[in-house]
């Protein structure tokens, strides 16, 4: 059944309880919602961001800085209209956490290209997030779903406010929220790891016992 929706509830500070049982894995994708189509917009909006970043002489475009501000911040108007309208979906959960890799590699490979950002740690940033595409696709094949833990939740914002102010100019407040969501980031994906591991582990070990279980044929 799905949570009363409270104020707290719908401006996403109240998340407790379990997770909207048209999200879970099995369910339809559903891709026909209003928060699915914000995702659509958010998706089809970073190659203009690209273009508009990429065509600036220093990676200081006012228009490129508002563009990925606008589809960071509807990130939040997705999810207030799932809890408003109730049109939680399959692809929602799956699609929502890949815009926001694909938008933070799209700012990361920018601030990369005009060194608006140390290197090293792009590079680092870059990888996890890619791992935590590579991961989070083995461990749905395993059967098993990678739910956001506290360190991710808290690193998105960060993470995606340091290419941000990096293209806005102000590089001091770009570096701490830079290596505090990396951090985070980087926390985030070892306590993934030893969840899902733990779930692999677990789910292997019921397969056997099942197995074990069933009657033998004698010869």
């Amino acid at each position: 059944m799905t949570p009363r929706v409270t104020k707290r509830r719908l401006t996403g500070i109240d998340r407790s309880g379990p997770p909207p049982e048209a999200t879970m894995s099995g369910r339809p994708l559903n891709p026909w919602t209003l928060p699915n189509g914000i995702d659509y917009l958010r998706l089809v909006g970073i190659p203009g961001f690209l273009i508009v970043a990429f065509s600036s002489t220093d990676g200081h475009d006012a228009l490129a800085v508002l563009l990925f501000a606008v589809i960071g911040w509807s990130d939040y108007l997705d999810g207030f209209l799932a809890r408003l309208t109730g049109q939680y979906s399959r692809l929602g959960a799956l699609l929502d956490p890949f815009v926001d890799r694909v938008l933070i590699v799209s700012g990361m490979v920018v601030c990369w290209h005009f060194r608006l950002l140390p290197r090293w740690a792009i590079a680092v940033v870059i990888a996890r997030e890619l791992f935590m595409l590579a991961a989070s696709r083995y461990a749905l094949r395993r059967g098993v779903e990678l739910v956001i833990n506290w360190a991710g939740r808290l690193g998105v914002a960060p993470i995606a406010g340091a290419p941000f102010f990096a293209m806005a100019g102000v590089h001091w407040l770009a570096l701490i929220m830079l290596y505090v969501g990396m951090a985070l980031g980087l926390l985030a994906a070892v306590l993934y790891v030893r969840r899902g591991a733990r779930e692999i582990r677990a789910r292997t070990a019921r397969g056997a016992d099942v197995r074990n279980e069933r009657p033998k044929l004698s010869s």
